[in-house]
């Protein structure tokens, strides 16, 4: 990394971890994984990944081999290093811009006085530095800053990769100074100190799902009322009100144990009701698009009141 006539060597390391839940593609009839095959489309062979290289199509029938030494060898100051090249004040910077994110590690003991003297910097300053780098074939637009005792790397979107939103703005509608303060009560409301209480509920879900057809036993009873009608018209200010309760509710007297999940049933909660799982059902066939009869309707209606009778004996 270079900051001036400053270098300092870093390593990077990424900032996030993957915790997604990740399926292979198998043949359903025999769970043998489905590959994919590289195959050229001239000769239709197959080929091996030694054989396989870049190339950038210059015409329809005339595509140009580009080679890894080529790429490496472009006259870039960015191809071997982070190049600071600018200091912007951190409030300028539009968040939709930022991509993905890495930890710079000072890589070896040569580069402890450097980091350390631009960490002290960058941790005095109310600025962000603005730099250059080269990252898998392309040169990338940067932002560094400083997270606790480590720089922090954010890799950005160009300016004229960024769209602009005039184009979706919503047609022109009147909204009441009543409902505004109404929407800035709701956020108040909602509003916590910190983040780390969130947690990924769908991954939970599914490696749920996952565990009880690995051990054959019966799938988790579905949530109930966890999918929410679209298109549906509502009295906003209602809505808004009715938000808002719901909210003071949900932090308790003391007004402490705030949570915005007030709206949505917590999974604990869904496991401990199995009484309610037909209900469940039922609101599951109204939403596949009113294919069920009226008559298997009722039915389903009939099977809800005898497991409420049921749970009540």
């Amino acid at each position: 990394m270079s900051f001036g006539l400053v270098t300092i060597p870093v390593k990077i390391v990424s900032a996030t971890e993957d915790h997604d839940v990740h399926f292979h593609r198998v043949h359903l009839t025999d769970m043998g994984r489905v590959r994919t095959r590289k195959v050229c489309e001239i000769d239709g062979e197959v080929v091996s990944q030694e054989e396989i290289g870049k190339g950038y199509e210059i015409a329809r029938d005339r595509t140009v081999p580009v080679t890894d030494e080529e790429l490496e060898q472009m006259p870039l100051p960015t191809a071997k290093a982070i190049d600071i090249v600018a200091f912007v004040d951190a409030d300028t910077i539009d968040p939709v811009r930022i991509s993905d994110s890495y930890y710079l590690a000072a890589d070896g003991q040569v580069a402890a006085k450097p980091y350390t003297l631009l960490l002290k910097a960058l941790g005095r300053s109310s600025t962000v530095a603005v730099a250059k780098w080269a990252w898998h074939g392309r040169e990338r637009l940067g932002l560094l800053r400083i997270r606790e005792d480590a720089i922090v790397l954010h890799s950005m979107k160009w300016p004229d990769e960024v769209r602009d939103p005039s184009e979706l703005a919503p047609r022109e509608v009147e909204v009441s100074e009543e409902e505004i303060e109404q929407a800035l009560q709701l956020a108040e409301r909602m509003t916590i100190a910190d983040l780390s209480g969130f947690h990924d509920e769908y991954r939970e879900a599914l490696e749920d799902i996952i565990a009880a057809k690995s051990a054959g036993d019966p799938l988790p009873a579905p949530a109930e009322g966890g999918a929410r009608e679209t298109g549906e018209v509502v009295d906003l200010m209602a809505a808004l009100n009715a938000s808002v309760r719901a909210a003071k509710e949900s932090r308790g007297e003391d007004g402490e144990d705030a949570t915005v999940h007030a709206m949505r049933p917590s999974r604990k909660s869904a496991r401990k009701a199995p009484a309610k799982k037909t209900s469940s059902r039922s609101a599951a066939a109204k939403k596949a698009g009113g294919r069920t009869s009226s008559a298997a309707a009722k039915k389903t209606a009939g099977k809800k009141t005898a497991a409420k009778k049921r749970s009540a004996s």
